[in-house]
């Protein structure tokens, strides 16, 4: 495969000049950019600077407020409801997580629901929020319909991940992210610039039949739910997604199931909203409200070594710790650059000659 390696302070820099092009003041412009950045140096290419031409479209569409006014409408001690002004997810999130991670401080535990937001990138970036805090962190959201329930051909549901950030002591913390669907649809869209087929247990046809073509949405297809088909357990991914699905926006007043609006800009959102936006549902515990803090970390050090020592089933293959692989792709891109796919690299290229932005 094709790739460009770029630097992480050279990509960082485009990204946040990229966002102020379109109005983003310079604060919500790095906090955006962060965002992104992460997922990036985590290896999660498929939601990192590939995103960015996605956010321009919607923005040029007038579907993404750049200057958002981010308000509490309604809260209890420890819970809130957020209404993000149409904003970028990308600094809606962030500030609802704070609120989150400062009820926490102050209750033991803080909740909070968004509503009128729109893509949020990573979920592990807003759980990881909590870390610093010593406090686990929870994250989630709703997405665009792509994903259908076990048993239908009719997409009704994202795929709606979900995230816990677990503190840990001497080893990095353990990190639960994942998508609620067999596959995130970022994988089928790199699939698709690289053109490379998928596994089999991601995506069905229009009809319902399975398929390994990247490009089956495009026809009326589905993604299928996490566990693929009902004789592997779909029914749970459904169940996962549809509690995601509820606690974003069913309890916040966003969007929900097949009325969520699509990510990509020439798609229009449905002209009967039960709602408004893309809702999330973030959550921070203070570790400390259970046990000791060190304490906790001291036996999550030891859930990791026992886990790292079991058996595996072929030696080259050794069990991994959930934020593991993530963990070391950080490590290796911080300090030998990120490496963008061709396909990319030439949107970025776009970018650049759009808002006359220099990239390298």
């Amino acid at each position: 495969m094709d790739y460009v390696n770029l630097a992480e302070d050279t990509l960082r820099t485009f990204t946040v000049t990229t966002f102020q092009a379109i109005g983003v003041p310079e604060d919500d412009a790095r906090q955006a950019a962060d965002v992104l950045l992460k997922s990036d140096l985590r290896g999660i290419d498929s939601h990192g600077v590939a995103r960015l031409s996605g956010y321009v479209r919607l923005w040029e569409k007038k579907r993404i407020n750049p200057n958002p006014t981010v308000r509490i409408v309604h809260e209890t001690h420890s819970t809130a409801t957020v209404d993000g002004d149409s904003g970028l997810g990308l600094v809606v999130a962030p500030k609802a997580m704070k609120i989150a991670i400062e009820k926490a401080e102050a209750h033991g535990s803080g909740w909070v629901s968004v509503r009128n937001s729109n893509h949020f990138g990573i979920a592990a970036y807003h759980a990881m929020m909590a870390l610093e805090k010593d406090m686990i962190g929870l994250s989630m959201t709703n997405a665009s319909p792509l994903v259908s329930p076990t048993y239908s051909a009719e997409r009704l549901l994202g795929t709606n991940p979900i995230c816990y950030a677990f503190p840990a002591g001497k080893y990095p913390p353990v990190i639960v992210d994942m998508a609620t669907a067999a596959a995130a649809n970022g994988k089928l869209e790199i699939a698709q610039r690289t053109e490379t087929g998928i596994p089999e247990g991601w995506i069905q046809n229009k009809y319902g039949h399975p398929s390994t073509d990247p490009t089956e949405l495009r026809q009326g297809g589905a993604l299928l739910p996490l566990g693929s088909y009902p004789t592997h357990g779909s029914h749970k991914g459904f169940c996962l997604s549809a509690t995601v699905d509820i606690l974003s926006s069913v309890l916040s007043g966003a969007n929900y199931g097949p009325w969520v609006p699509p990510f990509v800009a020439f798609l229009e959102p449905p002209s009967d909203p039960v709602g408004l936006g893309i809702g999330h549902f973030l959550g921070a515990m203070r570790v400390d409200g259970f046990r000791p803090a060190q304490e906790f970390k001291q036996h999550m050090d030891n859930w990791v070594e026992r886990f790292k020592r079991a058996k595996p089933i072929d030696e080259s293959v050794p069990v991994i710790i959930p934020g593991e692989p993530e963990y070391a792709a950080e490590q290796d891109r911080t300090a030998n650059g990120i490496p963008i796919i061709r396909a990319v690299y030439e949107d970025l290229k776009h970018l650049s000659r759009k808002f006359n932005i220099a990239l390298d």
